[in-house]
C-alpha cells in the first residue's frame, strides 16, 4: 500500500460520519444526473423540451430572483456554455414561446430575456413534480426530523456554496 492510499485510509477510518456523507452524496449526484424530476415535469408539462432547456429556464429564474439582468451572455456564463451554445438553445425556447427577448432600455444592442406564462407554468410543474416527490420520501418522518434535517440541509449546502465560490475565485 503506498502511503496516499494509506492516508485515505486512516482519513476514512478516522471520520466515518463525513465519509458516510460523503457515500450518500454519490448516490445523491447519481439519482440527480437521472434528472428524475424534470423528465417527470417534461412530460407532464412540455414534451419534447431537452433537459438542456430546461436547465436554461431555471437559470433565468435564479437571476432573476438575485436581481441581475438576464442576457443571452449571463445565462451562457452561469452554465459555462459558449456563447454560441447559450443563444442557440435560448432562440429554441424563445421560438416554443416559454422565454421572449425584450430590449434593454440602457443598452439597445442587448436583448433581456424573461419568462413567459408558459414558461412560468412549466417551472411551476417542475416545483409541483419535485414538492411531490419530496413530500412521498418524508412521508413517514416527523415534523420534528423534517424542521432538523430541512435546516441542517440547508445549513449544509450553504457551507458547500461558499466554498465552491472562494474555488472558483482562485
Amino acid at each position: 500500500m503506498t502511503k496516499d492510499h494509506a492516508h485515505l485510509r486512516n482519513v476514512e477510518s478516522a471520520n466515518p460520519d463525513a465519509q458516510r456523507i460523503g457515500d450518500t452524496m454519490t448516490r445523491m449526484r447519481v439519482m440527480m444526473g437521472r434528472r428524475v424530476i424534470s423528465r417527470l415535469a417534461i412530460a407532464r408539462a412540455a414534451p419534447g423540451l431537452e433537459l438542456s432547456q430546461l436547465d436554461i429556464l431555471d437559470v433565468v429564474r435564479r437571476l432573476r430572483a438575485d436581481q441581475q439582468p438576464v442576457t443571452v451572455g449571463a445565462i451562457a456564463d452561469a452554465m459555462r456554455l459558449d456563447a454560441s451554445r447559450g443563444s442557440r438553445l435560448v432562440a429554441e425556447l424563445v421560438a416554443r414561446g416559454i422565454l421572449r427577448r425584450d430590449a434593454c432600455q440602457e443598452d439597445g444592442r442587448r436583448s433581456l430575456i424573461q419568462i413567459t406564462d408558459a414558461g412560468e407554468a412549466l417551472l411551476s410543474e417542475l416545483r409541483n413534480v419535485k414538492q411531490s416527490m419530496i413530500e412521498q420520501v418524508l412521508e413517514d418522518w416527523s415534523l420534528e426530523e423534517r424542521h432538523v434535517f430541512g435546516a441542517l440541509f440547508e445549513r449544509f449546502i450553504d457551507r458547500f456554496d461558499q466554498i465552491a465560490q472562494l474555488t472558483d475565485q482562485e
